[in-house]
């Protein structure tokens, strides 16, 4: 299945539909997927809402360093069958419809930058505890933050303390893997998402 040879990376992402309903979910499928498929570092993997007349639910995507680590990432692509997934890598498919289809649309958001909530990225796991919004830009894959209230041009100050809550979930926007933060107390800013109830997969970022 063909997904859009003209978005940029398509042949660097991979879509897989589980048919994971919540994004809580969708987090913990793709932590098993870290290890069902022995993800290497410098993977985006993102969440993605699905919205066809055939299904309501979340999908997820991973983007690999390059083509040769998605190639790589697809050889172990049958460790998937047992949880009865559809598969997506370009022209290549694993599993039948219509997970297939919809893990398609989810690699096709993710490799054209359109869209896709990021849950492992570069640096999420130094993201724990309270940071500041310089560690957010130096020291992980986030390119850009927003403060829901402040206008766009404006920007926290980079000693700003952040509450990280050990959930950060940036989206792509635009092109921009960005950070939605929100005023918290003493002048600090945290995550607009919070965990539902607490941080999936208490042992991961």
């Amino acid at each position: 299945m063909n997904i859009a040879d003209d978005a940029p990376g398509v042949h660097s992402v991979i879509g897989v539909d589980a048919g994971t309903v919540s994004l809580r979910e969708a987090d913990h499928l793709i932590h098993d997927l870290v290890d069902r498929l022995g993800l290497p570092s410098g993977t985006i993997a993102c969440t993605h809402l699905i919205r066809t007349d055939e299904r309501r639910g979340t999908a997820v995507s991973l983007a690999l360093p390059d083509t040769e680590a998605a190639c790589a990432t697809w050889a172990h692509i049958a460790a998937l069958a047992e949880l009865n997934a559809g598969a997506v890598l370009a022209d290549d498919v694993y599993g039948s419809q219509p997970l297939t289809h919809t893990a398609a649309l989810a690699a096709r958001e993710h490799a054209r930058r359109e869209g896709g909530r990021a849950v492992l990225y570069p640096g999420v796991e130094l993201l724990t505890g309270t940071v500041t919004t310089a560690d957010l830009l130096d020291l992980t894959a986030i390119e850009r933050l927003v403060v829901v209230g402040m206008p766009a041009a404006e920007t926290p100050a980079p000693t700003t303390p952040v509450l990280t809550r050990g959930h950060v979930r940036p989206e792509w926007r635009a092109g921009d893997l960005t950070l939605a933060l929100v005023p918290a107390a003493g002048g600090t800013l945290a995550p607009f998402e919070v965990p539902d109830p607490t941080p999936c997969c208490a042992d991961h970022p």
